[in-house]
């Protein structure tokens, strides 16, 4: 069955504005149930021989060589607190996954099978999942009732390799009343981009999820149908993550690109999700831009000359 997982990924494709993603659902050896966008999937297979190296970060046990490239081999089980104790197989199966510049392989007990969800059946976590909060992104509902658990696998990989260092960024002369916003449900990704921006000076509004960006940019359009004021000659930019609860990436542009309020506004999608297919994605629903996660410099890059224009 695994060979024929990750088939079909043109047809994906079309996902996009769609308001839907596939998850690939698996298990780290108990009767919870995990998940992974499967587009951040490259392959999965029975895991190979491990080389064992010293001095490695803590939950990577060790390194694979894959068609001539050395990844690090890294065990969910060792970050992911579980109800129960793993049986002794917990990682008999490997994920080998593509985000944020990296490749890395995740090991599991299993893996089940993938499935279609919309995003508005996807939730945030509660405060109250205080273990697993910060490495859960996301919860979603299968039709018998079973929760799935969408991993932070940017925030596991962050765990393993460290945040990046940000630079020193040359800061912009911007009008003081003009501002960008941003969204993004991960939480590492915000703390990144909450300090380029900070660095280069430009002040923002930030939301949490789709569906909370949206509420919110509303919120700005009205104020500035109110005032009698184009939004355009205060809001510079808009920087979309793609995957989020609620509400995606690609809905939220296309309802951005469908509202003539935002008429002029910039819509800059940076997402971990770097192939050419989710960029053709970002395109097919009007992005002005596609910015992989995460490099500070390119980051700072791209915002700079929307905002200084």
């Amino acid at each position: 069955m695994q060979a024929n997982l990750l088939e079909s990924v043109d047809a994906r494709t079309k996902l996009a504005g769609s308001n839907k993603m596939e998850i690939l659902l698996f298990s780290l050896g108990t009767r919870e149930i995990f998940g992974i966008n499967v587009f951040k999937v490259r392959e999965v297979s029975q895991t190979p021989k491990i080389t064992k190296t010293p001095n490695m970060p803590l939950g990577v046990e060790g390194v694979i060589s894959l068609r001539g490239n050395i990844i690090p081999v890294i065990s969910l089980s060792k970050f992911v607190a579980t109800q129960e104790k793993p049986s002794s197989d917990a990682n008999s199966t490997m994920i080998v996954t593509e985000f944020s510049k990296h490749t890395q392989a995740f090991l599991v007990h299993e893996v089940d099978r993938i499935i279609r969800v919309d995003w508005d059946k996807v939730r945030a976590p509660e405060a109250m999942l205080a273990g697993n909060q910060a490495l859960i992104t996301a919860l979603t509902e299968l039709p018998d009732g079973k929760l799935v658990s969408i991993l932070d696998v940017e925030q596991i990989l962050s765990s393993v390799i460290g945040e990046p260092v940000i630079p020193d960024l040359p800061s912009t002369h911007v009008n003081p009343e003009s501002f960008m916003f941003f969204v993004d449900d991960s939480m590492v990704a915000r703390k990144e981009i909450v300090s380029v921006l900070d660095k280069i000076g430009i002040k923002y509004y930030q939301a949490n999820n789709g569906k909370e960006a949206w509420d919110k940019l509303q919120n700005l359009a009205n104020r500035a149908v109110h005032d009698g004021e184009l939004l355009k000659e205060k809001l510079k930019m808009i920087l979309v993550d793609a995957e989020m609860p609620e509400m995606d990436g690609y809905v939220l542009t296309k309802h951005i690109k469908s509202d003539h309020r935002f008429s002029g506004i910039p819509v800059v999608m940076h997402s971990s999700l770097s192939s050419n297919a989710n960029r053709a994605m970002g395109a097919s629903v009007g992005v002005d831009a596609y910015v992989a996660k995460f490099d500070p410099v390119i980051l700072a890059d791209t915002v700079t000359p929307y905002v200084v224009s």
